[in-house]
């Protein structure tokens, strides 16, 4: 991870520069005005990671910068504080370094430390080492773990050590509604938390059923750990959310239930999987399973990765009525949108800026059929 030069009062101006990239950008699709959801300046990532550094008996924290001396190359950087992380994070860096810095067990061939954190303050973290790790590295991980009211994890080749829970519970406060979401180590969420609720109010918002208007089902591909499918539920008669990852389901699970939701169904099935199984091509068991022909989807939800979607994608979700497109690719959004907006017509459209101080944006739109 590079190091981000945090710098509050610079902050609008560079939020501004992304506002006119993305007005730029999809000006040829006629969106509305565009809404922007802007970040904290400071303390806004619940999940960082660091490498450390073993300099002598020194050991501290590093991130990596361009080194001028050898082009091509990059440099550590010592980090004390850490201004993107949360409050929690910041306070843990120093006196956890200390302690492991102070512990021959502990800090023996530790190459890197990863934070997972909520907004209330729940903490996990991952020791990562170049050696096996084995029962005196328990007993004082144990002790350092009850030290600072922290979860540890131990991970070396071909071993991972979970000393209570490999996840954290984050607690959403979204259009006056909590939601409770299991983020489990390792695997995809989101890290910017208020980021995440504004995103989750601007699909609610975006999807929420018109004066008059029956419920009808919701489709969602790339589902996660069901970030939106939770927070989307209750916009729906029904939601049938897909995923491939096995974990991210195991989770999707877990959150279905800590939000008591009676409506919502996720399965582990790929994309492609999906469709040919909506399509009548190719039914097994687990397609029979979900009953598809008892659904009424009006909405399809599509939260792809950098790659966006492929031409065959794009002509499935076409089919629907409204199609909300959460896009981290903003290039490979516009190319999606060249093939979508054939079709429908794009009634919304957001930045938000989980990324601050970075070239990244995250965007969102609403499209409905012409």
């Amino acid at each position: 991870m590079s190091v981000p030069n945090v710098d509050p009062a610079a902050y609008p101006a560079l939020l501004e520069a992304k506002r006119d990239r993305i007005e730029t950008q999809f000006a040829r699709f006629d969106p509305p005005a565009l809404e922007v959801l802007a970040s904290p300046p400071t303390h806004y990532r619940q999940r960082v990671e660091f490498r450390l550094w073993h300099e002598g008996d020194d050991l501290f924290y590093a991130m990596f910068e361009p080194d001028p001396d050898l082009p091509g190359k990059q440099r550590p950087v010592r980090v004390d504080t850490f201004p993107v992380a949360n409050a929690r994070i910041n306070a843990l860096m120093e006196p956890l370094r200390q302690a492991i810095r102070a512990s021959d067990v502990l800090r023996r061939k530790i190459f890197q430390i990863e934070f997972l954190s909520t907004q209330g303050g729940e903490t996990l973290v991952s020791m990562i080492y170049h050696r096996q790790l084995d029962e005196a590295w328990e007993a004082e991980a144990r002790a350092l773990q009850q030290q600072f009211d922290i979860k540890i994890i131990g991970r070396a080749r071909k071993q991972r050590i979970v000393l209570v829970d490999d996840f954290v519970t984050e607690h959403l406060e979204v259009e006056g509604k909590t939601f409770h979401y299991q983020q489990v180590e390792n695997s995809f969420t989101q890290p910017n938390a208020v980021i995440a609720a504004k995103m989750l109010t601007w699909a609610r918002q975006a999807t929420r059923p018109r004066a008059g208007e029956e419920l009808r089902d919701l489709v969602e591909l790339y589902c996660g750990n069901g970030n939106f499918t939770v927070a989307l539920a209750e916009n729906f008669r029904r939601v049938l959310g897909t995923e491939i990852s096995r974990t991210s389901v195991a989770s999707a699970q877990v959150n279905i239930e800590a939000n008591a939701l009676d409506n919502v169904v996720v399965a582990r099935m790929s994309s492609e999987d999906f469709s040919q199984a909506l399509s009548g091509e190719r039914v097994g068991r687990r397609a029979q399973a979900l009953a598809l022909d008892t659904y009424d989807f009006s909405t399809v939800l599509v939260d792809p990765p950098r790659a966006g979607l492929d031409e065959g994608s794009c002509a499935e979700i076409a089919k629907y009525e409204r199609i909300v497109y959460i896009s981290c690719n903003p290039d490979t959004l516009e190319t999606n949108l060249e093939q979508l907006t054939k079709t429908h017509r794009v009634t919304r459209l957001a930045l938000f800026d989980q990324f601050p101080y970075t070239h990244h944006c995250e965007c969102g739109v609403l499209l409905e059929r012409r």
